[in-house]
């Protein structure tokens, strides 16, 4: 449970992006699949990212919690796609 509101930490700054790109998703095209596939080609435009900047040394603080960069992106990935999936359903609810 310690590693996960860890991770959370991590997320934290990520999430009024993540919501804008929700945004976007439902009015550009608001499916479910495509909106996955969004979500993994920005977790991986992130991961790369944090790996050839200086926030590599964040990257450096969480492994030394004893979590892995791999471990640590699958969860933001895994978090943000099921945000996704309910701000999607609920949605197409109201429209």
């Amino acid at each position: 449970m310690q590693q996960f509101l860890t991770i959370l930490a991590f997320y934290r700054p990520f999430v009024i992006w993540s919501f804008l790109v929700n945004i976007a998703i439902t009015i550009v095209y608001p499916f479910i699949m495509p909106a996955i596939i969004t979500k993994l080609f920005l977790v991986i435009f992130v991961w790369y990212l944090a790996r050839e900047t200086n926030f590599r040394r964040k990257l450096c603080f969480y492994k030394n919690l004893g979590i892995s960069p791999f471990r640590l992106f699958s969860v933001l990935f895994v978090f943000d796609v099921l945000i996704t999936i309910c701000f999607l359903v609920v949605i197409k609810e109201f429209i």
